[in-house]
C-alpha cells in the first residue's frame, strides 16, 4: 500500500505523455508561429541568466587543462628554435673559419708548387709563454709526421721560423721574429746577401734588421727579400719569401749598413703553415708535394 501511494498512477503518466505529445505537435505544425514561443521566452529569460553565470564560473576551470597543453607546447617550441639559432651561429662562425683555412691551405699548396718544396701542413695551437722572453709557437705535428728540429717552416704568405724541438705529437718553432733568430737573407735586386735578426715584436711593430755583408751596397726601398739558404736547407731552406725593405741606416760606429724589414707574415694571427720536408717523408699526414700541387694549381709558376 505504502509503494502504490509513492508511484505515480498510470493515468497520471498517460495524461503527461498525452500533454507532451500535444505540445510537441502544436510547436511543430506552428512553425514561426508556434503558440509554445511565449513560453520559451519566459523560460529563456528565467533560466539564460543562471546559464551563463554557471558557464562564467566553469570556464575557467575548463580552460586549466587547455592552458597548461598550450603553454608546455610554447616552451618546447621556443627551446627547439633556442637550439636551432645557436647551432646555426655555430655554423656560421666555424664557416668563417673553415674558409681562412681553407684558403690557406690553397696558399700552401701554391706556394709549394712555386718553391718545389715539400709541405707537411700543421696548426698553430699555443703560443710561448711571454715570461721566457721567446717568441715561440707550437704546432700539432710532430715526428710522427716526419718534423724534427732545423726543419723551416712557412705559411702562404712567407718565412714563419724555423723548428727546434719536436716530440710524437706537437713541434716548438721559433718565429723568425724571435731576439735569438739569425736567418740568412737575400735581396733581391742586387742579390747581395747579409743576415737577419728579430726584434722580439710581433704584429703591426714586429720588424727585423738585416746587417749587409758588403758595406758599399745601399739596398732600395720595397726591395724585397728572400731567404739565403743553410747548408743542406737546415735550418732554412733558400728562396722563401721575409719581406720588404722599409728603411736603411747606418752610424759612424757601423761598418756595414743595416736595412729595417717589413715581413711578410703576421705573426699576431698564424693558423696553418707547411713545414718544410724532403719529398719521400713519410708522414701521418698527407704530404703537399710541389709536383702535385702544381698539377691542382695550373696556373702556379
Amino acid at each position: 500500500m505504502r509503494d502504490q501511494h509513492k508511484r505515480p498512477s498510470r493515468t497520471t503518466l498517460v495524461l503527461l505523455l498525452l500533454a507532451s505529445f500535444t505540445i510537441l505537435t502544436l510547436d511543430a505544425r506552428g512553425g514561426d508561429d508556434s503558440p509554445i514561443d511565449p513560453v520559451r521566452s519566459v523560460a529563456g529569460d528565467l533560466f539564460g541568466p543562471v546559464e551563463e553565470a554557471t558557464a562564467t564560473v566553469v570556464r575557467p576551470f575548463q580552460a586549466v587543462p587547455e592552458f597548461f597543453t598550450t603553454t608546455g607546447s610554447l616552451r618546447r617550441q621556443v627551446q627547439q628554435l633556442e637550439a636551432e639559432n645557436a647551432s646555426l651561429r655555430g655554423q656560421v662562425a666555424t664557416g668563417v673559419v673553415d674558409r681562412n683555412r681553407a684558403a690557406e691551405l690553397d696558399g700552401l699548396m701554391r706556394s709549394s708548387a712555386s718553391t718545389g718544396y715539400a709541405l707537411v701542413p700543421a696548426r698553430v695551437i699555443a703560443l710561448g709563454p711571454a715570461q721566457s722572453f721567446s717568441r715561440t709557437v707550437t704546432i700539432d705535428a710532430g715526428t710522427t709526421s716526419g718534423i724534427h728540429p732545423d726543419m723551416t717552416v712557412l705559411n702562404n704568405d712567407g718565412l714563419v721560423g724555423r723548428v727546434i724541438r719536436a716530440d710524437r705529437g706537437t713541434a716548438t718553432v721559433l718565429l723568425v721574429v724571435d731576439r735569438e733568430s739569425v736567418v740568412g737573407g737575400r735581396l733581391g735586386s742586387s742579390m747581395e746577401v747579409g743576415f737577419l735578426r728579430g726584434r722580439g715584436e710581433v704584429g703591426d711593430r714586429g720588424r727585423l734588421d738585416l746587417d749587409l755583408v758588403d758595406n758599399a751596397v745601399t739596398p732600395a726601398r720595397d726591395d724585397v727579400l728572400v731567404t739565403w739558404g743553410s747548408e743542406n736547407g737546415a735550418p732554412y731552406v733558400s728562396g722563401i719569401p721575409v719581406g720588404t725593405v722599409t728603411s736603411v741606416f747606418s752610424s759612424p760606429r757601423e761598418l756595414s749598413k743595416r736595412a729595417v724589414i717589413d715581413p711578410f707574415v703576421d705573426f699576431s694571427s698564424l693558423d696553418l703553415v707547411g713545414v718544410v720536408v724532403a719529398p719521400d717523408t713519410e708522414s701521418d699526414r698527407t704530404v703537399i708535394k710541389a709536383g702535385a700541387a702544381a698539377s691542382e694549381n695550373p696556373g702556379a709558376e
